[in-house]
């Protein structure tokens, strides 16, 4: 069992304290005993003592030798001892007590800081809960110098993923008009009278190229706005999601199969179709041109929904998987992707928008190749 920083100390300041006890009991004890009169010491003293009057409230010569014998001094030793030992313990109780509630007040900025970084870190999206700042009173000492440089932190944070989402939401609007623009003025000049076969095959290379641009805009669109946390979240059931985009994705030469249980689930019905959509469009993608096939399967799983997609194709190194969830990377070394290949932000879009959810994607490579990527969220 680890012990917390609270009780450490609390045992450093008892156990301080109780070592200085002993040492002071055992000097005590040693300097008493040392200086403790002999039997003869005390029968000089007493026969070199000026005579007593009559009536005087004092003890005689008998009484005196009586009280005065070394079995009297070892007796009151033996109390120091004793009674000594009882209040050093009855008081280290007191002191580690003490030094509990003492520790416990030193810390309580620490503890600010250690929920603060707790709740962002399990905030349910990426920059989430960076608006957050410790308040911590007091003197100027180690503990809130610690906080105020936590808080410069997020402030720098906060800052840099609001540029980047601002940066990213902005750049996909500016370029979704002058597409728009250029796929109407492409269609008007393929489809008009008049067009040489060249430019109806020009036309239609260039409609391919801006199609990919616009699917690229609207993933980008979409990768921001799944970063970011939900609203409302819905009440749904993942085995009808999986079981409509199985069976409206257009897989031409792959047999895509559905075996969906129930697997009920809370989110946003938008985001988690699309998220269905890119595992169902991959798999139909990344396939063999021949005899290929694409398995969906929906289940309840240790109290977690999960949405599975497993299909043939090429073998695929373990060592590539992780890289496949990178934006615009696919598998092998290539970075930017073709247009018959999409725009590279499927996986990235189905885990943004699973964690946006409290959710989890993972991939592993097929035995006998493929991929099998599994989706987990908490079951509703």
């Amino acid at each position: 069992m680890t012990l917390t920083l609270r009780n450490r100390l609390t045992l450093v300041y008892g156990g301080l304290f109780l070592l200085g006890g002993i040492l002071l009991l055992v000097l005590t004890y040693s300097l008493v005993a040392n200086t403790t009169p002999s039997g003869g010491t005390i029968q000089g003293a007493y026969q070199e003592a000026p005579p007593v009057g009559p009536g005087d409230d004092v003890y005689n010569a008998e009484q005196f030798r009586v009280l005065l014998t070394k079995d009297v001094w070892d007796d009151a030793l033996g109390a120091i001892s004793a009674q000594g030992s009882l209040a050093l313990g009855l008081v280290s109780v007191g002191t580690i007590a003490l030094g509990w509630l003492i520790a416990g007040r030193m810390l309580r900025p620490l503890s600010r800081v250690t929920e603060t970084a707790a709740r962002i870190a399990e905030a349910p999206a990426a920059g989430q809960g960076l608006h957050e700042r410790i308040h911590i009173e007091g003197p100027q000492d180690e503990l809130r110098e610690l906080a105020e440089t936590f808080n410069r932190m997020l402030e720098r944070l906060d800052h840099s993923f609001d540029g980047q989402r601002s940066f990213i939401s902005n750049a996909s609007h500016e370029l979704r008009t002058p597409l728009t623009v250029t796929r109407a003025l492409l269609e008007v000049a393929v489809n008009r009278k008049g067009a040489s076969a060249d430019v109806q095959q020009l036309g239609e290379t260039l409609l391919e190229v801006n199609a990919r641009h616009e699917r690229l805009i609207d993933g980008l669109l979409l990768l921001m706005r799944s970063d970011r946390e939900l609203g409302e979240r819905s009440y749904l059931d993942l085995a009808d999601i999986a079981a409509h985009v199985a069976a409206q994705t257009p897989a031409p030469g792959v047999a895509v199969t559905a075996d969906c249980a129930e697997a009920p689930a809370r989110g946003e019905p938008v985001l988690l179709e699309r998220m269905v959509q890119n595992l169902v469009e991959n798999a139909v993608r990344y396939n063999l041109p021949e005899d290929g096939w694409v398995t969906v399967t929906t289940r309840t799983e240790n109290s977690r929904s999960v949405v599975e997609v497993a299909n043939s194709g090429p073998i695929v190194p373990a060592f590539e998987v992780p890289g496949l969830f990178t934006p615009f990377r696919r598998l092998g070394t290539e970075r930017l992707a073709t247009a018959s290949k999409g725009a590279g932000l499927g996986l990235s879009i189905v885990r943004a928008v699973a964690e946006a959810h409290g959710g989890e994607a993972t991939a592993k490579a097929g035995t006998e190749g493929g991929l099998v990527v599994t989706v987990s969220l908490p079951a509703a």
